[in-house]
């Protein structure tokens, strides 16, 4: 598997799909499966039973999770940017391509 470049608590703007142009907080991460859950975006209906915790049952909204190809990261100043990743003395770090500023 190839290294993913978004990390839990990046902020992130949806460049493609349904719910482009919108930015949130990732979440969590799947790794196995390259997708994220994103704060707000890809909200979802789903129906649950009775239970201990949630004894009403009912319909609860949540997010669902999204590709991370469909993410770009989003820099300080709050424009898109790739990511890049550099040794800085003997730490590995992530870099915006676009400002140069270590994330």
């Amino acid at each position: 598997m190839g290294k993913l470049k978004i990390k839990t608590g990046d902020t992130v703007r949806v460049i493609a799909g349904d719910h482009k142009g919108a930015e949130g907080k990732v979440q969590k991460v799947f790794k196995d499966d390259h997708k994220a859950i994103v704060e707000g975006v890809n909200m979802v209906k789903k129906h649950t039973k009775p239970s201990a915790q949630n004894p009403q049952g009912g319909i609860i909204e949540k997010e669902a999770p999204i590709h991370v190809s469909n993410l770009a990261l989003l820099t300080s100043k709050g424009e898109a940017t790739r990511v890049g990743f550099r040794m800085e003395g003997d730490k590995k770090v992530r870099f915006s391509t676009k400002s140069n500023e270590v994330i």
